[in-house]
């Protein structure tokens, strides 16, 4: 729909405005994903997925041209995390001075972990601060990321000289909730082969970054251990790459020879999909991840997830069968030993059902829903 259809829509139904600044990824898959199954009237306003910093730090002012020249005018507006939500308020006040804004917290810089390269300090954790505060509703993609960002509020502002303004943590939580992200689950379905038994050797699957925060070194220590124990299994290692020597990855794929049957991005969604249903069981071993996307894909596809007893994994998993997917500490070992040696049965088709939960299907509708009532309540 563009510009003037959506200006002069005949129905009531609401007008949203979703404001994008880094149009790429899951960001795009998410937005793109609201705006084909909401019964609402979606609009998109995005910038190009690149220079994330300079998207948080000048990306409002960018946004705030395009929506001026596009006279838009919007029952709400639902803004991404990566994105100066204040300035852009400031910059459009006497456009969107009535109108309600949200602001949905895909991940956040306060509580990110910080790597060797960029040291920023509090300066984006800062805005996400800021824009938190500028928005009528704030949004987080899970429970856990919704507490950790609200438990790390009162460090960032205690870190500073004076007036920290504490109360504005409590400001800040009582407009927050939780609102999941939707996924396209479905359209895993169209490449669900006929059968779906799975294999002998069993297939293990890695499917996130290739970042230090994804821990790689442990599944890597993990397999070559049961490996040289005589476990049999297959391996395929994929996931985005943004580092140009990937070391660890490197010498994991000489240790573990033939056992790895595929290695590196893959960028056909096809093929992709058609490897979630063949592979038996998707492994994480992270330290930071605010919802898991990769691996409620995976799960929904039939593998068997073996996760962290931490962050946003325990909501991706039935409660009746933690034990069998989540290990403690770095005990990821002992648990993949007893899955390899058959000591664990567990029921696929619940944890599907389980992360069913989260397809737009059913999401739409509760995005729909929270938007409602922000709209209600100016």
């Amino acid at each position: 729909m563009n510009s003037s259809e959506w200006h002069s829509a005949p129905d009531t139904r609401l007008k949203v405005l979703l404001i994008e600044p880094y149009y790429g990824g899951s960001h795009r898959a998410w937005a793109d994903g609201y705006a084909q199954y909401s019964q609402y009237h979606v609009e998109l306003l995005t910038l190009p997925a690149q220079f994330w910093k300079w998207r948080m730090q000048g990306g409002a002012v960018t946004l705030a041209r395009l929506y001026a020249e596009q006279n838009w005018h919007p029952d709400v507006i639902l803004a991404s995390s990566m994105f100066d939500l204040s300035t852009f308020r400031a910059l459009t006040r006497q456009q969107t001075a009535a109108t309600p804004c949200a602001l949905y917290f895909h991940e956040n810089q306060l509580t990110y972990p910080q790597n060797q390269r960029q040291r920023h300090g509090w300066q984006y954790g800062f805005i996400n601060y800021v824009s938190a505060l500028a928005a009528d509703a704030v949004y987080f993609n899970s429970a856990f990321h919704r507490e950790a960002f609200l438990d790390g509020l009162p460090r960032m502002l205690k870190h500073f000289g004076d007036f920290n303004e504490l109360d504005t943590v409590d400001q800040v939580r009582q407009r927050s909730s939780v609102l999941p992200l939707g996924l396209d689950l479905r359209r895993l379905d169209v490449l669900r082969p006929e059968q779906t038994n799975r294999h002998d050797p069993p297939l293990i699957l890695w499917n996130h970054r290739w970042e230090h925060d994804k821990n790689p070194q442990l599944f890597f220590d993990t397999l070559n251990r049961l490996a040289d124990e005589g476990d049999n299994f297959r391996v395929a290692i994929v996931g985005e790459n943004f580092r140009q020597e990937p070391t660890e990855f490197e010498a994991a794929r000489d240790q573990l020879g033939d056992r790895v049957v595929q290695y590196g991005y893959m960028a056909n969604y096809e093929a992709y999909g058609r490897l979630l249903w063949e592979a038996d069981y998707v492994i994480s071993t992270a330290y930071q991840d605010f919802f898991g996307i990769s691996v409620a894909e995976a799960i929904y596809a039939g593998c068997i997830p073996l996760l962290p007893y931490r962050l946003n994994y325990p909501a991706l998993v039935p409660e009746a069968w933690h034990e069998q997917c989540l290990y403690s500490a770095n005990d990821l070992y002992t648990l993949l030993r007893s899955h390899l040696r058959g000591h664990q049965a567990v029921d696929r088709q619940v944890l599907a059902r389980h992360v069913a939960q989260f397809d737009w299907a059913q999401m739409a509708p509760q995005y729909d829903a929270a938007l409602s009532r922000l709209v209600q309540a100016r």
